[in-house]
């Protein structure tokens, strides 16, 4: 069973390890998004994890020259 067919309410947390990670599921697209900032969080451990993202996003821009982000607003 998919797991979006299970879900009852449109925007829920899902853990990850000891982490929570805010999520919202678009049914017309049938597409999950992640905070990212949360995932940085998980998968960092960073103590600042919107600091980590900000500056990863600048590197990347400015070794590779492309835009990891995009103009979606913050999940609440």
């Amino acid at each position: 069973m998919e797991i979006y067919k299970i879900m009852e309410k449109e925007k829920a947390l899902v853990a990850f390890e000891q982490y929570k990670i805010r999520r919202f599921y678009d049914e017309q697209n049938e597409t999950w998004y992640f905070s990212i900032i949360d995932v940085v969080a998980a998968l960092t451990d960073s103590v600042n994890p919107r600091d980590y993202w900000f500056k990863m996003k600048n590197r990347v821009k400015t070794e590779d020259g492309f835009e990891l982000s995009t103009t979606q607003t913050a999940l609440l």
